[in-house]
């Protein structure tokens, strides 16, 4: 089998920035007076943007139970990305493999890949349920994560061919749908070991994240799947027209975040005004800073400095956005805004925009 992964960067940019490829994760993120199903349509919205700008990919995520976040079923929501755009890479950030049976996540992206075929990305990760009623109602233990790697093994065993009973994953076998491991820790072993891309986070803790890289790259077994390393780096991206702007973007997911680690449950997003306005005691107030903290956000001239030396220090082939804010119209901007300092090619047909950076024509690898 051929390796569904040519890992070349896209040539003719004239910096390191400028040749590494640049995705995006929306975690389908619920706001304070909006639904979610308003949530899952703004994601469908969204990438049909990014599209637009020239974003390699976008992914969706799995959240099961939690208040903030929509996005619970992500090969459902991926097949309706995938349906409203007509180029960019769509995937999963990522199916949480324990949850699940491999025969079941084969299939679905089977079919995935069967309607959208070279467009459907396959990120896999390791985690359950949060809590313990979650988990009792996923029909999952909590330990159950520490065979993700024969979980990995198996998944990826349906896409080569039956099991030895004889069962086959119709119509995932004999297809092609590369396959990303996002990990920290013991995760970069396991993916360096099957011989996968990693998908590795937060830019926060850039020491651990190079550890982490270095550890993959030092132990990486080439495989069918890719036949050398290659890493995505992860973390929140805010371009606004002043740094103040920019960070302001980050408040109401740090919020939520130190909400989530104060009080046991992520909220919906509130508008970044009242976070600004509101009364934090000391615990709350030390994990709202450590969410700000690492994050790059600021002018475009300050994210591409920021930027350039993140890709320098890790070496990353590509860079996956997490940023969610509660300001959608914001958010836009800034994702346009890093596609300018990214040198993204604008697609004409689909936004009416111009070239700003050309990359080679020829480029058309995953």
């Amino acid at each position: 089998m051929p390796s569904p992964l040519d890992h070349a960067a896209p040539r003719g940019r004239d910096s390191r920035l400028g040749a590494t490829r640049f995705s995006v994760l929306d975690r389908s993120r619920t706001r304070e007076g909006h639904d979610a199903a308003e949530a899952l349509r703004d994601t469908v919205r969204l990438a049909q943007e990014l599209e637009g700008l020239g974003y390699h990919r976008i992914w969706v995520s799995e959240h099961h139970g939690v208040p903030g976040v929509a996005g619970s079923a992500p090969t459902v929501l991926a097949a309706a990305v995938a349906a409203a755009t007509r180029k960019i890479r769509v995937g999963t950030g990522g199916v949480m493999l324990p949850n699940h049976q491999p025969l079941v996540v084969a299939e679905q992206f089977g079919v995935l890949e069967s309607l959208f075929p070279g467009r459907i990305d396959m990120g896999l990760g390791r985690s359950v349920g949060f809590t313990d009623g979650v988990r009792r109602a996923l029909g999952r233990d909590k330990d159950v994560a520490d065979d993700f790697a024969g979980q990995l093994d198996e998944l990826l065993g349906w896409f080569r061919g039956p099991s030895s009973a004889g069962v086959h994953a119709r119509p995932a076998e004999g297809l092609t749908v590369p396959p990303f491991v996002l990990a920290l820790n013991e995760g970069a072993t396991i993916a360096a070991r099957a011989g996968l891309p990693l998908v590795i986070g937060d830019i926060r803790n850039r020491e651990k994240m190079r550890r982490g890289i270095d550890h993959y790259r030092a132990t990486f077994r080439p495989s069918v799947w890719a036949a050398e390393p290659y890493v995505v780096v992860s973390g929140a991206v805010a371009v606004a027209a002043t740094p103040q702007e920019a960070r302001r973007l980050l408040l109401p997911e740090a919020w939520s975040t130190a909400y989530s680690r104060t009080h046991g449950t992520f909220p919906p997003l509130p508008p970044a005004e009242r976070v600004e306005d509101l009364a934090m005691n000391g615990k709350e107030r030390h994990f709202y800073e450590s969410a700000l903290a690492g994050q790059i956000a600021g002018t475009e001239k300050q994210v591409e400095h920021e930027l350039e030396t993140l890709i320098e220090e890790t070496g990353a082939q590509e860079v996956l956005v997490t940023t969610s804010t509660y300001d959608r119209q914001a958010l836009l901007d800034s994702f346009r805004g890093l596609a300018r300092v990214a040198g993204l090619t604008e697609d004409e047909g689909l936004s009416g925009g111009s070239s700003r950076r050309k990359s080679a024509a020829s480029d058309k690898h995953r």
